[in-house]
């Protein structure tokens, strides 16, 4: 936002020069990122942070620069001279939507002369790049830079049976904008329309129908305060942003609205040379309530660090416009302004302090803690998690947390909800970006963005994991429902170190692994895998993940639909699980034990089996045997081929036998293991080969 140096000069009586204004305001938040002279004056360009909408204007800045000199600010007077009549006699208003406009003043000006603007206007209108149009259009504007209210003068000769009415625009509605062009208007926007038409998109543009001209004698000048994300909405579907929307949409002062159309009409009547009614049109049925807020004078040193006396919190605070409202020692309460929106709380009230107390006179030291180096109860898993997946390969991506849809994907069972009452997604209101106007449900589709922009860039071998939380709904309106989640994906070359090319092409196992020992890292249960069909994955090559009986994920490869969509030429395997479930399983115990004094003995047994038999299954089987003697089991491998039939296989599993006291002899073995892998058969059907 531009602000004129002498304009705050005529306000505040500044001594700072220009360069020095420049560096104070920045210090108390208010960033200038430059100062240009301009035609004897000075132009600041102002960066307004989004919650501080009473900032964009003269008087806005003024206020904290009074705060920053200890002066006061210098209020021009201003009193209708001139005014005969009631509003009521020459124009109606109606307010059908009182969500969207809670307030609409109006107030007629009649006999007027429209003419260029003086000197004295022109020149304070193009120091802030603001062309002059003529002496009421110009006034508006100007006490839009001087106020930070947005006003609007109609011809009231141009409106039809002299009425306003605030409403919704009709679907198809279509209105001519000051700029010439036509618009099409939806039924979520609000519009000023007289008896049978719009005149003006309410908050960001009038309509050219309802245009001051040379012949106009009878204006009605608006003020109001329209809701922030109804304008927003409408300016951004419209492609307009203009100066009235950008500040409605940072909220103006709702008290604000008839002192900025007072000035706005004395100032007609001073140069128009009108007549002004003699009350307002102000519809306001549920006028604005003043929040309060307390401060305990100990937390500015508490939060801060700052010392400030207590005298100079009460200076800061009520030059900013806080009334205070209660005194005691232990605390202080305050009235919040009208046009301060943004504080409600008592770390709110700190901050204000902290501005002008001085951010620089902060000092960088470490917060205490209850003990040296303390995270957060899961933290320490949730880095074992990535210290095992970077061992294993993998980069850690970080996605946007907004998507597309993601009705194609299979979501986390905690995160889906029940077939007769599915979650739904989290759709944003005023998205930033158009194409990802909802929360995302699964962190699937981002990842394979990153996989697509990989390929783009000559990367085919990628291994990528990501934490982060996914987001479901019940009803429109509800809190989300927020969950942790996990996922990985991997395609191309298993890439091994200090190698130029991979040996091998990943696979499902790939994948499998690096997932299982994640969760070992995490000192958790192994985690189940069963053959089930999932939407996103490609059927026969995917799996449900389950860790002790509850299902927390999925893992396969990419179903051929959606690598066609993202245009992979190569498989890509994937998986995802609930990691908020995972960190509320208790971890296993670390159980220590002297390392065996007698060697081990060890059997490899190959079985032939059915196809659907898991590998899983037989070693669960064998340690649930539980026999003398008996350590573990391990998997070795697998054969399809030559000599096997095609609806079998032949797994070969490693059994290993260990006695604390002696070394066992193979005849003690043999009567082990014997009957271990007559029971493997007997229970799977199997043969030996």
């Amino acid at each position: 936002m531009l602000i004129s140096y002498n304009w705050q000069r005529e306000l505040t009586g500044t001594t700072l020069d220009p360069q020095e204004l420049r560096e104070r305001l920045t210090n108390v938040g208010l960033t200038v990122d430059a100062v240009e002279e301009r035609d004897g004056d000075f132009v600041l360009d102002v960066e307004v942070p989004s919650n501080r909408g009473d900032c964009l204007s003269h008087f806005g800045i003024a206020r904290e620069l009074a705060v920053i000199e200890r002066s006061k600010v210098q209020s021009p007077e201003y009193k209708v001279k001139n005014s005969r009549g009631k509003t009521a006699d020459f124009a109606t208003v109606e307010i059908n939507d009182l969500d969207l406009c809670p307030r609409y003043a109006a107030r007629v000006v009649r006999g007027l002369t429209i003419a260029p603007s003086p000197e004295w206007l022109v020149k304070r209108l193009e120091v802030l790049g603001q062309r002059p149009i003529n002496n009421v259009a110009d006034i508006t504007n100007y006490v839009l830079h001087e106020f930070g209210q947005p006003l609007h003068a109609f011809d009231l000769a141009k409106l039809r049976l002299q009425r306003i009415v605030v409403r919704r625009a009709i679907e198809d509605e279509t209105i001519r904008t000051l700029d010439g062009v036509e618009r099409k208007l939806d039924s979520d926007m609000l519009v000023i329309a007289d008896a049978t038409r719009p005149v003006a998109v309410a908050g960001v543009m009038g309509g050219a129908e309802s245009e001051i001209s040379n012949a106009t004698q009878d204006v009605l000048i608006e003020s109001a305060w329209f809701s922030p994300a109804s304008v927003r909405r409408t300016a951004k579907l419209l492609g307009l942003h203009t100066e009235a929307s950008h500040r409605f949409e940072r909220r103006v002062d709702p008290e604000g609205v008839i002192s900025a159309q007072d000035r706005c009409v004395a100032l007609i009547c001073e140069i128009a040379r009108g007549v002004a009614t003699e009350d307002v049109l102000d519809f306001y049925p549920a006028p604005f309530a003043a929040g309060t807020a307390e401060l305990r004078p100990e937390r500015v040193a508490a939060i801060t660090g700052l010392q400030v006396s207590r005298d100079e919190m009460l200076r800061i605070l009520t030059a900013l416009g806080f009334a205070i409202s209660s005194d005691s020692a232990a605390k202080l309460a305050f009235t919040v302004p009208s046009w301060r929106h943004d504080v409600a709380i008592e770390e709110d009230l700190v901050e204000e302090v902290a501005r002008h107390a001085g951010y620089e006179q902060i000092k960088t030291e470490l917060p205490p803690g209850s003990l040296p180096g303390e995270y957060h109860s899961s933290e320490r898993r949730n880095r074992a998690l990535r210290k095992a997946m970077s061992a294993y390969g993998f980069n850690e991506a970080i996605s946007l947390s907004f998507t597309e849809l993601t009705e194609d994907f299979e979501l986390i069972p905690d995160l889906a909800g029940s077939q007769q009452s599915p979650l739904r997604a989290v759709v944003l209101m005023n998205p930033i970006i158009e194409e990802a106007s909802r929360m995302r449900q699964t962190m699937l589709p981002g990842l394979l963005n990153s996989i697509r922009h990989n390929f783009n860039h000559g990367s085919r071998d990628v291994c990528l994991f990501e934490t982060g939380r996914v987001f479901s709904v019940t009803e429109p309106g509800e809190l989300p429902l927020e969950r942790e989640a996990f996922a990985l994906v991997a395609t191309g070359g298993a890439m091994i170190a200090n190698r130029a090319q991979a040996d091998r092409e990943l696979d499902f196992f790939d994948l499998k692994g690096s997932l299982e020992s994640a969760v070992a890292a995490m000192n958790l249960p192994p985690l189940d895998f069963e053959s089930a069909a999932i939407k996103h994955l490609r059927p026969g090559q995917s799996a449900a993940v389950s860790i002790r009986g509850t299902r927390v994920g999925s893992i396969g490869r990419l179903a051929e639909l959606l690598a066609s969509a993202y245009k992979f030429r190569q498989p890509v395997f994937l998986a995802e699980v609930d990691l908020s479930t995972l960190l509320e399983i208790e971890e296993l115990p670390v159980l220590y034990s002297p390392l065996p004094r007698f060697p081990s003995i060890v059997r490899d047994v190959s079985l032939l089996v059915d196809r659907k038999v898991t590998v899983a299954e037989l070693l669960r089987a064998a340690r649930d045997e539980k026999v003398e003697h008996f350590v573990d089991a391990h998997f070795v491998g697998t054969y399809e081929g030559e000599g096997i039939p095609d609806v079998k296989r032949s797994v070969t599993l490693r059994f290993e036998y260990r006695a604390d006291d002696r070394t066992l002899r193979d005849e003690e073995i043999d009567e082990i293991h014997r009957p271990l892998v007559e029971s493997l058969k007997a229970k799977f059907n199997a043969e030996v080969r």
